[in-house]
């Protein structure tokens, strides 16, 4: 089989996870490294052991080797450099949020459809395998006809006021922030395992740190050391740290969303439970193996995974026997062998309906997003267009 080569820009955490999953399906190699900063991408190479590195992401464009380009910036970046890379007759495999605004979503959906190339946002959460066989069960009428899904995304690493990124800064993260970070993971994943789309939300938004303090230095000058007043400047935070969500599905199903980024203690917990006329299901991505089955008549059970009890579709992207358990890191690989397949072969030129999120995904949840935004400005219910 031949190997894929493959070029990263951005250099951060989600950056080396892709290098890392990339290099467990071995047959893509990834040839450069690109950075705003060329001294950290050479460091970055240098840790990660990649041949090429750049401070300027334009030339790694340029390399004519390279097919593939994976998109791991911060997010006001993402629609120009997919835009670009796609002009450059590049596959693109795009972090989310796919651009800022629905416009810009839009347009690199339909580059991407005119060039005929390969597109991805990742949206790596819908390839646990439980959420795979999940769907089955919904498309198989097992939970019968779904009347309510309620859930939540909670974390808490932007709980004290002296926690501070960039995505709490509009201009480089956009006009959400919770909704748009995490919220469009718990969208996207019931959107998939349900195959019911929202029509309409109602939203309300809180911040409860209306001003952050940003250091003026970076953190690690200060191992070891306390923090003074003075070396931190106030910022006026104008995103939202936490929102609830009401929701009408197309199904006439009802439910809400909450996320909440200063959740004490929840270090990373996406949750939902789904009502059928015949069963309801639960799952919580800090126990990722483990899917509650609720009846009215019966025992209830725990569905553990293990290829031998799931569907065939849940099999294919399941690496380990039943007991071994397979996390966050296993998805994005899971993710990367059904794109990476697909383009050796070449089924965008055979007309394959793609087995992952693309574009049109990344836009569908840009344009949820705008929806809910509009929502908690105006305190009213809107339609998702």
């Amino acid at each position: 089989m031949r190997k894929i080569k493959v070029g990263i820009i951005g250099t951060g955490f989600i950056g080396p996870a892709h290098i890392e999953a990339l290099r467990r399906l071995g047959y893509v190699d990834v040839v450069a490294l690109a950075d705003i900063n060329e001294e950290v991408a050479k460091q970055k190479a240098e840790l990660l052991n990649v041949e090429k590195y750049f401070g300027d992401y334009k030339k790694l464009l340029d390399d004519e080797e390279i097919m593939v380009v994976h998109v791991c910036t911060p997010n006001y970046l993402h629609y120009k450099i997919s835009k670009e890379a796609l002009l450059k007759g590049k596959h693109v495999i795009c972090e989310k949020p796919l651009a800022m605004n629905s416009i810009e979503g839009k347009e690199l959906v339909e580059i991407a459809k005119k060039k005929n190339l390969v597109n991805v946002v990742h949206f790596n959460l819908r390839f646990y395998p439980l959420m795979h066989h999940l769907k089955k069960m919904i498309e198989g009428g097992e939970l019968g006809k779904i009347f309510a899904i309620n859930g939540s995304y909670q974390q808490d690493w932007l709980m004290y006021e002296t926690d501070f990124n960039w995505r709490l800064m509009p201009e480089y993260s956009g006009i959400s922030r919770a909704v748009a970070d995490i919220g469009s993971h718990w969208l996207d994943l019931i959107e998939f395992v349900t195959g019911l789309k929202v029509v309409e939300v109602f939203a309300d938004f809180a911040t409860f740190h209306p001003i952050r303090k940003k250091p003026l230095k970076p953190v690690e000058t200060y191992a070891g050391k306390l923090m003074k007043s003075d070396d931190y400047e106030d910022i006026e935070i104008k995103t939202e740290d936490y929102a609830t969500v009401l929701l009408r599905f197309d199904n006439g199903a009802h439910g809400s969303m909450t996320v909440n980024q200063v959740a004490a203690g929840r270090k990373n917990r996406l949750y939902f439970e789904i009502y059928g006329s015949k069963k309801g299901v639960s799952w919580n991505s800090e126990r990722p193996n483990e899917l509650w089955i609720g009846k009215r008549d019966g025992s209830n059970e725990i569905l553990m995974k293990d290829p031998s009890l799931l569907d065939p579709y849940a099999r294919e992207i399941i690496s380990y026997p039943g007991g071994h358990n397979e996390g966050f890191p296993d998805t994005i690989k899971q993710l990367f062998g059904k794109v990476y397949k697909y383009i050796l072969r070449e089924g965008h030129k055979k007309g394959e309906a793609p087995d992952f999120p693309t574009f049109e995904d990344g836009q569908r949840e840009i344009m949820l997003c705008e929806a809910i935004v509009e929502s908690a400005n105006n305190n009213k219910w809107v339609k998702v267009k």
